[in-house]
């Protein structure tokens, strides 16, 4: 079922889901693994990676990713690691979106909030003086508002107090490209990456391919992204993504490690638990249990 050709709104769909805060976790959870994937969710023996995701959600419980999925906390874990040379410049963090002092920033940077995910609660500003800034504050007011359990119930979010960061504008490739590379990281190896090309100004539009360790094209793609078709450039440096990466999972069962590479230079993204929620489907759907073998679950 295609949910979001019913309901076109994403802001009619979170609410809903705020209405349907009542439900318990596991049971919600079932409901929208059923929905989004068409299949029942097996958390007794789950073996695909998407049910594991959902068990991952449900029964483990590390304090850690709290931090982590925050995304100014995280900067102090990835300076735990040793790591601080590649976290992106911070031009200011705020509570409120009223302690935004305009002037006092540079003519580019990003907006976003702290705990938000999936390309969204993100504003991009080029120029200042063409940023509609009552639109950007409104916005902003919107996003500060508590998630409760909206969503594909992800712990990490219940409890975690909202921010607003503004941080450096990372420049894009000759492609108009922002060079974004995500690894799938278990127990504190890399299995595999994914990245993207054509997504930066419309995330829906992008094209989506995996790679493996040396960047070789692997013949896997999501159904919800259009393939890469063409041969992308190996990134410069890309071993030290892959220590780097491996350096910042070694805590962890599973979590994404997402980070930029811009002409070599490696600038820290994001940290994910439950990749896209857990509710995208593959082709071949082998896939699914490919990665369902890595992902070993502290049972």
């Amino acid at each position: 079922m295609d949910y979001k050709k019913i309901i076109k709104s994403r802001k009619m769909r979170l609410e809903i889901l705020k209405l349907l805060s009542f439900i318990p976790d596991k049971l919600m959870i079932q409901m929208q693994y059923k929905i989004k994937t068409g299949r029942r969710l097996n958390l007794k023996e789950p073996k695909r990676y998407t049910e594991k995701l959902q068990w991952y959600k449900l029964y483990y419980r590390n304090p850690i990713m709290v931090q982590c999925a925050d995304k100014y906390s995280v900067r102090d874990y990835v300076k735990s690691k040793g790591l601080e040379h590649i976290l992106n410049d911070l031009y200011g963090v705020y509570e409120d979106e009223s302690q935004i002092q305009f002037d006092k920033l540079p003519s580019t940077f990003v907006l976003k909030t702290t705990n938000g995910g999936g390309g969204n609660n993100i504003i991009i500003c080029d120029d200042i003086n063409k940023l509609d800034k009552e639109k950007s504050l409104k916005l902003l007011h919107e996003w500060l508002k508590p998630k409760g359990k909206a969503g594909g119930r992800e712990w990490v979010y219940y409890n975690s107090k909202p921010r607003i960061i503004v941080e450096k504008m990372l420049p894009r490739n000759k492609n108009n490209d922002l060079p974004d590379y995500k690894f799938f990281c278990f127990n504190g190896k890399a299995y595999c990456l994914y990245t993207m090309i054509d997504y930066t100004d419309d995330h829906n539009n992008g094209k989506l391919g995996f790679y493996d360790l040396k960047f070789n094209k692997l013949p896997y793609r999501r159904l919800d992204f259009k393939p890469i078709e063409q041969e992308l450039e190996k990134p410069q440096n890309f071993d030290k993504m892959v220590e780097i990466a491996e350096i910042l999972s070694k805590d962890f069962p599973h979590v994404r490690v997402d980070l930029y590479n811009i002409d070599g230079k490696i600038i820290f993204g994001e940290l994910t638990f439950f990749n896209a929620s857990g509710y995208v489907q593959f082709e071949p759907d082998e896939f699914d249990f490919i990665l369902g073998e890595q992902f070993v679950l502290p049972i």
